[in-house]
């Protein structure tokens, strides 16, 4: 019983500490003076390469259980690499508390989609919950036109959001048998292999402050926090999980007002309360219908 009391506080610390690092990843959507394609491929570049150090170091195998599993990595690294590019894309064109608010919809997202996959019927709540989630989406935007760069940033977050639903339920039901670093080498390696034609910087002409914030992001801001996160895991529950999750963008909004002097406005912090505060529900409603399922 005291074993397992002295690990809770400690699994709760590297919990928070990885939601932070997943925020503060937003920052160098601003930080890194690239296009986010470029970014995306630079930092999955380096991020592979580590949790491939990262899953070696825990002992664990690289190669997959079998063949079919290599076409899934596959299917995920391309969803992965397309959730990240329009994830620094919308906060680039906007900033990045309503990037990383419009990307918070995922949560709504996934409950009203996994139904579809599962067959269950989709709860009155969840549609209420789209609802707000909508009204809360539609106080970020300033005006309806994709002319509008805040408005295509937000389209773009949502777009994001989609993306990050498929590949969380992808992962789920074809790829959940890995551990978190194993998963995320191939996801990243995948999406170096797929985005490396497209890309449009001269690595060359890169320069050396520049090299230092694209390792800082693969390394402290990609690998770090999915080991920390699949730690974490071992020692908390689901809910536990899920709530502190809801955290990513208030973590990141505060980071981009205290290192990059971002202001938010009254309409983004009505609309990011309501998105956070749904997405905080519906986790929980989340759990409690596993747990009844259990």
């Amino acid at each position: 019983m005291s074993q397992t009391t002295s690990l809770k506080p400690s699994g709760l610390l590297e919990l928070h500490l990885a939601v932070l690092l997943f925020g503060g990843t937003a920052l160098f959507s601003k930080l890194i003076p690239l296009d986010a394609l470029d970014i995306t491929l630079l930092r999955c570049f380096v991020a592979a390469f580590v949790l491939a150090l990262i899953v070696k170091a825990s002992k664990d195998k690289l190669l997959l259980h079998n063949g079919s599993d290599y076409l899934i990595a596959l299917g995920l690294g391309i969803v992965v690499s397309l959730h990240w590019v329009t994830y620094f894309a919308s906060m680039q064109l906007s900033s990045i508390a309503i990037g990383m608010i419009a990307f918070f919809t995922y949560p709504v997202m996934t409950v009203l989609v996994e139904p579809f996959i599962t067959g269950d019927k989709i709860q009155r709540v969840d549609i209420i919950s789209g609802f707000t989630v909508l009204i809360g989406v539609i106080l970020l935007i300033p005006e309806a036109n994709l002319g509008n760069d805040v408005t295509l940033g937000i389209a773009l977050g949502i777009l994001s959001a989609a993306l990050f639903t498929a590949r969380n339920l992808l992962h789920k039901r074809y790829f959940s048998t890995y551990s978190g670093p194993q998963a995320m080498f191939y996801q990243t390696a995948v999406a170096v292999i797929f985005l490396a034609p497209l890309h449009s910087v001269e690595i060359s002409t890169i320069e050396q402050n520049v090299w230092a914030l694209i390792l800082l992001l693969g390394v402290v801001f990609t690998a770090a926090p999915h080991a920390l996160f699949t730690s974490a895991l071992r020692h908390l529950s689901a809910k536990t999980v899920g709530l502190v999750s809801c955290l990513q963008p208030f973590y990141g909004a505060m980071l981009a007002l205290l290192l990059l002097g971002e202001n938010l406005e009254l309409k983004t912090i009505i609309g990011g309360f309501l998105v956070v505060t749904t997405a905080i529900f519906e986790t929980q409603q989340s759990r409690k219908a596993s747990q009844k399922n259990d």
